[in-house]
This record gives C-alpha cells, sequence and structure tokens, in this order.
C-alpha cells in the first residue's frame, strides 16, 4: 500500500509541476491546495529537496519549484526517494537487495516469482511514466 507520504509528495509534485514558468510557491498555497497538513508536507518537501528534486527561494515571492523539466521527473526516483524499494518483498528488491531468511532456495520459491513478475510491471510503469504524465490529468 502506498504510504500518505508517497502520496502526498506526488500530489505536491504535481502541483508545483502545473505552475506556469516553475514559479515559487508556498508551503501553505500547496498545502490548502492539496489539502495536506501543513507540518508533514514540510517534511515532505525537505527530503524532496535534499534529494535533488526541488530547490527553494526565500523571502516575499519564495516558496517551492522544481529543479527539472517535469518531463524529466520519473516515478520510480520519487518512488523510491519517498517510499523506498519497489519490490513487496526484500529478495526482489533490485537496490535494496536482502535474502529472506525462511527461504531455502531462492530459485524454486513460488512467492518470489510471483514477486519478481509484480516488481517488473510495477517498475516499467514507474520507469515510464513521468511527472509531465501525471499532470495530464485533472
Amino acid at each position: 500500500m502506498l504510504s500518505k507520504k508517497t502520496k502526498y509528495g506526488i500530489k505536491a509534485l504535481t502541483f508545483l509541476a502545473r505552475q506556469e514558468d516553475n514559479a515559487p510557491v508556498s508551503i501553505a498555497t500547496i498545502s490548502k491546495s492539496e489539502n495536506i497538513s501543513l507540518k508533514f508536507l514540510e517534511s515532505i518537501l525537505l527530503t524532496l529537496r535534499k534529494n535533488g528534486f526541488l530547490s527553494s527561494k526565500k523571502g516575499k515571492g519564495g516558496g517551492y519549484y522544481l529543479l527539472k523539466e517535469p518531463s524529466e521527473i520519473k516515478m520510480a526516483s520519487i518512488y523510491r526517494v519517498l517510499e523506498g524499494p519497489i519490490s513487496m518483498v526484500p529478495c526482489v528488491s533490485l537496490n535494496f537487495y536482502e535474502k529472506c531468511a525462511d527461504c531455502p532456495d531462492e530459485n524454486v520459491c513460488a512467492v518470489r516469482n510471483l514477486m519478481i513478475q509484480i516488481r517488473d510491471s510495477s517498475l516499467q510503469i514507474f520507469k515510464n511514466t513521468t511527472l509531465a504524465d501525471l499532470c495530464r490529468y485533472k
């Protein structure tokens, strides 16, 4: 299940991507428009800024803005920063692999083989969807 942190992060990024001329937007404006708690949103936007998706401008007319074009921002990278691994179990993760303690042989594990298919399908969607794609939904 998608966490609220990731859901709200995607909503906030989509809101910023829809701004004309990539103008900075205050946290309060995003919070009100997207119905996200101000404190929670501050934490999310800070994470996104530290990971190179956003920058901020202080003072009057300040706020957050995208560092890249929406068409260059893949959902896979956003998901990994906010949510973590795309895979549902650690033994199929491409970036966060861990062997399952209860599995004597990964090669014949039915659960692992199913999870690989799910990971691959999800990964294709996340890799092939950009922030610009999400902006097409109104």
